[in-house]
């Protein structure tokens, strides 16, 4: 038999969680057709993986691409860290379905709850849709690196069935429920592989408007629901309120759209860094509906929940401070000058942020902030907070953090880690990752450009988690297992995932000795010269998507074999060699 592609002598690990072994893997076209002992047909082109790893593509099921995967063929930075396949339409934000006079409300939203800037997306977004399949098809028009799949977000199906009237967050009516009951079962006939909403209080619209919506009763989710309980297929994503609310009364509303449309959950599961451990009631309730055959799996980011500041980016201890406010939309070289100036420096560092604002707390979290660079540290001594420096150095948090954030010529940057972080550890966090109802999840690669890089949570699961880590760790076997079969399974996606005969050709061959997370630099590469924060890896020596090869040492190739993914996917028949 002759192949397109052979991956000669790699540890390989398959993605079932079993142990690693060597051995060669074959692909012909966008498929598997041989996983083992040594291969003994001919091949196109062949990888030497001898001494390195090879693992299926990644799957990464919590992303906002939702407007990158139409203005860039390039999902970096999920596809530099190995990822080959994205959901989208997280969090119920996203693009579609849109009438033209509701465009300008769904930026609002995706700019106040994603930190996408409103400039961006008016240059990048062409709107060449408006119903949901339209926007499906626009994706599949486009070329880009890796896959993507989408869900039916809820807010811009509630604006498209109730107008105004959803901005207002009022009640649904029958006819309002009635429409987007059509609506998704439109979505999901063209392939939308679920549906997604928010609860979040947290969620609000770039003027902190509460988002349409929120508050939506179980009526309208069950409702909604019902059209994956009619075609039999979907998953519903939500972001919850807690701990706003008792995890308690969430799961309960959770547990219940879930029984009512006989279709799996799934939810955003977030640590708290002290006090009781609010998230075990959340797990009490997982186990309780699994016990009754309802079906929930907790998301799980597996580092700190956060925010990187810095006065370039979009949160820093001072952004809400009066004497800022004339600096906050000014390129950050011409901010400089005022805040090298010692009188500004004393005015901020005497004055408190603006009352009321939900930030105003989240950015002196001052025991909760490190000094965060290359290499980036997730799980940082506490003895390096801004709190404990400034004890140690007889100075105030604020001195600490303005001289931070000086540093190399301003661009210096402070971790502020919110949650997932109990007690200054990942150690609650290590029995969560390996529950195998718990996926990893809420990467949010296309969104929080000015805050966050989490899509390269991949990198330092396998780097830190599996290799580096000075307390316990995750075997490889583990690690590839949670990044691969276990995400796809919770989607639906189960043709990828596994490095068995007949699945996707999506592989990842990679050198764990060098396999190296860098630290976060600002690029301004999004359209209209918008900024974004950027974290390049080292070690991988390929990623193939569908059979072809798009990245080749840590490189671009210019490949672009992605494709829309309509609908679930079963697992495949074996293809023999």
């Amino acid at each position: 038999m002759k192949v397109d592609l052979l991956i000669k002598g790699g540890t390989i690990a398959d993605g079932s969680g079993e142990a690693t072994f060597v051995g060669d893997v074959a692909l012909a076209g966008d498929r598997i057709v041989h996983v083992g002992g040594a291969f003994s047909g001919e091949a196109a082109e062949t990888i030497d993986a001898t001494g390195l790893l090879v693992t299926p593509g990644f799957v990464d099921i919590h992303t906002h691409y939702d407007g990158q995967a139409v203005w860039s063929q390039s999902l970096s930075p999920s596809s530099a860290h190995g990822v080959t396949t994205a959901v989208l339409g997280n969090c119920g934000v996203g693009f579609a379905p849109c009438r033209k006079e509701d465009r300008q409300a769904l930026i609002l939203l995706m700019e106040g709850v994603e930190d996408i800037p409103g400039a961006v997306m008016a240059e990048g977004l062409p709107w060449d849709w408006e119903t949901f399949p339209q926007y499906l098809d626009a994706l599949a028009r486009r070329p880009r690196d890796i896959d993507v799949a989408c869900l039916l977000p809820h807010s811009p199906l509630r604006v498209w069935a109730m107008g105004e009237r959803a901005i207002r967050r009022e009640a649904a009516t029958a006819d309002d429920l009635a429409r987007m009951k059509a609506t998704a079962d439109e979505a999901l006939a063209a392939g939308a592989i679920g549906f997604a909403t928010s609860r979040l209080n947290m969620h609000r619209t770039k003027a902190g408007e509460l988002i349409p919506t929120y508050g939506a009763d179980v009526d309208e989710l069950c409702a909604v629901g019902a059209a994956m309980a009619d075609a039999g297929t979907g998953v519903f994503q939500a972001v919850l309120d807690a701990p706003f609310s008792t995890w308690a009364d969430e799961m309960a509303r959770l547990v219940a759209v879930a029984e009512s449309t006989g279709r799996p959950a799934t939810f955003t599961l977030g640590l708290s860094n002290t006090g009781p451990r609010v998230w075990e009631p959340a797990l009490d309730a997982v186990d309780a509906a699994r016990a009754k055959g309802v079906e929930i799996w907790p998301q799980l980011l597996p580092r700190p929940i956060g925010m990187i500041s810095g006065w370039a980016l979009s949160t820093h201890a001072f952004c809400l401070c009066p004497s800022y406010q004339p600096l906050a939309n000014l390129p950050l070289e011409q901010q400089l000058p005022a805040l090298r100036d010692p009188a500004m420096r004393a005015r901020l560092l005497a004055e408190l942020p603006t009352e009321g604002h939900p930030l105003a707390a989240l950015t002196r979290n001052w025991d909760w902030m490190f000094p965060f660079g290359d290499p980036p540290i997730y799980e940082p001594s506490a003895d390096t907070s801004i709190g404990a420096l400034a004890r140690a150095q007889g100075r105030t948090p604020q001195e600490v953090t303005y001289d931070l954030l000086m540093e190399n010529d301003g661009q210096g940057m402070i971790l502020n880690t919110l949650g997932n972080f109990n007690e200054g550890s990942f150690d609650a966090m290590l029995p969560l990752l390996r529950r195998p109802d718990v996926s990893i999840g809420l990467g949010d690669g296309g969104a929080h450009y000015g805050a966050i890089c989490d899509a390269s949570y991949p990198t330092s699961l396998l780097s830190y988690w599996v290799r580096d880590r000075k307390g316990e760790r995750l075997s490889v076997a583990e690690a590839v297992e949670m990044l691969t079969s276990r995400p796809a399974r919770v989607m639906r996606l189960e043709d990828r995932g596994l490095l068995k005969p007949g699945y996707k050709a999506d592989l990842n061959v990679i050198d764990m000795e060098r396999l190296t997370l860098h630290g976060p630099e600002l690029r301004h590469d999004l359209p209209g010269g918008g900024r974004r924060l950027y974290q390049e890896a080292t070690g991988y020596v390929a990623t193939i998507v569908n059979g072809r090869v798009i990245r080749r040492m840590d490189t671009e190739t210019g490949e672009h074999p992605g494709r829309v993914v309509r609908g679930a996917q079963s697992a495949p028949v074996a293809v023999a060699a």
